[in-house]
């Protein structure tokens, strides 16, 4: 089979992804070799693997082939894109490049580049993919990537730490990070006072609106390595101490604010369980998982989870619990299920659409169906059959109008929803989806279905 480039690796000169037999694989080109080399024979590279910095690979043989060298890295099976991180996921992403740059000028290389897109969460924490993000310290009298870390990491925590925790999805608008200009108009004005922001952002901003207006080159101060190591230290003291900005947001308390009894929602969990373990799924997409308490519940039970939420608040809390707790295979992402992440880049090619990054085996999708019919007045038949196209297995939960949480929906509302029943939710489903299984859950008005997508069963057929 002839290998297929990946259509996002274009912009680095020193290699490229391509696709064979289903793996991807990075070739090297001549013009990085003595870069590699010496990244490769100084231990920089097998240290920052085992330290779990970056992702594992192995060198293959690249003879007939046109590169110097041949990596086959550890293949993932979900991609993330920091748009869809949390507070603190994109914070612990940026820590791990300030070290990856600290370590390599300890070996007399430095990092290139630092796109937060080169980042990708693995085993519950962040960790570099690209290989190719070192080179020689001695080429470079400044550090290269300074300005791009400054948008593609400090602005954007800077943002969700004093203005809003949505503003980390300005990445999802500027691909290249959050203009400083922008981030420094937006944040306010006491953000000045701190020396760190002063002068990485606000000062920096400055620089970059005057001399790039100027039209002339600009001539930097020769640093040493020393004095690239102070920057990223002052950089790292600085992200260590920002924290997501302290408000309230629509769902993070809700399982505080449940209508669930005691022994309600124990039965809720055990019978999520039965019906996961009967679907045999390997990998799950949890969608509304809020602060992803089933994701967890379910986690000896599936390879990966991928545990989706809108809200940034309960997304964050998420990570948090998982990273305290080792948990190292899910991924909670930030994502809104009524208006997926979009492929975006050239040729909307770079940055693939989130229902295309993967057809997990299951979705389960408890307490949605509500917010999804009623709040964004979508029919059932459309939700089935975007459910139905993006896996083989749904579990999915019905909640009636009589249940609270659904009346709270309809408080300032006038109630159109004559069809929000159980039995037209039934009957829509059935288009989309075979019903294997429904069980009550005690002590509540609502139930579980267990289902097998149609759309999954012609694919099988039509291998």
């Amino acid at each position: 089979m002839a290998p297929e480039r990946e259509f996002s690796s274009f912009r680095d000169p020193a290699g490229e992804l391509f696709w064979q037999a289903g793996a991807i694989y990075r070739g090297i080109n001549r013009c990085y070799e003595r870069q590699f080399r010496t990244a490769l024979q100084s231990g920089l590279l097998e240290g920052c693997v085992a330290d779990r910095l970056l992702l594992p690979f192995e060198v293959v043989d690249a003879a007939h082939s046109r590169y110097v060298a041949l990596l086959k890295p550890r293949q993932l099976s979900f991609i993330s894109y920091p748009y869809e991180w949390s507070f603190d996921q994109l914070k612990d992403a940026a820590i791990v490049t300030l070290e990856l740059h600290l370590r390599a000028l300890r070996h007399g290389m430095l990092l290139k580049d630092a796109s937060a897109f080169n980042i990708q969460m693995v085993d519950g924490r962040p960790c570099l993919i690209d290989h190719l993000s070192f080179d020689l310290a001695s080429e470079h009298s400044v550090w290269p990537a300074y300005g791009q870390f400054c948008r593609h990491f400090l602005a954007p925590l800077a943002l969700m730490a004093y203005v809003d925790l949505g503003l980390g999805r300005l990445l999802q608008t500027h691909i290249d990070g959050v203009p400083l200009d922008l981030a420094a108009r937006l944040l306010p004005r006491r953000t000045r006072l701190r020396p760190g922001l002063l002068m990485h952002l606000h000062l920096h901003a400055r620089l970059v609106h005057k001399h790039g207006s100027s039209g002339r080159k600009v001539a930097a101060r020769p640093l040493s390595p020393e004095s690239m190591a102070a920057i990223a230290s002052s950089l790292l003291a600085l992200i260590e101490k920002l924290s997501p900005r302290r408000q309230a947001t629509e769902w993070s308390s809700y399982y505080s604010d449940t209508n669930y009894s005691a022994a309600a929602f124990s039965a809720k969990e055990r019978t999520v369980r039965e019906l996961v373990q009967a679907s045999a799924a390997r990998t799950v997409w949890d969608i509304g998982a809020n602060d992803g308490h089933f994701s967890r519940v379910i986690r000896d039970l599936a390879d990966e989870i991928v545990s989706i939420d809108v809200d940034p608040r309960a997304v964050n809390s998420n990570y948090l619990q998982c990273r305290r707790n080792d948990i190292r295979n899910i991924v909670p992402l930030l994502a809104d299920i009524n208006n997926p992440t979009p492929a975006l880049g050239f040729a909307n090619r770079e940055r693939r659409a989130l229902c295309e990054r993967g057809r997990p085996d299951l979705i389960l999708a408890l307490a949605l169906v509500h917010h999804l019919a009623i709040s964004n007045n979508l029919p059932f038949a459309y939700i089935a059959e975007f459910l139905a196209a993006q896996c083989r297995s749904l579990v999915i939960e019905f909640v009636p109008k009589s249940d609270s949480q659904v009346q709270r929906l309809l408080l300032n509302r006038r109630d159109i929803f004559d069809d929000y029943t159980e039995e037209h939710f039934r009957e829509a489903f059935s288009a989309a989806f075979a019903i294997l299984e429904r069980r009550a859950i005690p002590s509540s008005d609502r139930s579980l279905y267990l289902m097998r997508s149609k759309a999954s069963e012609q694919r099988s057929k039509n291998r």
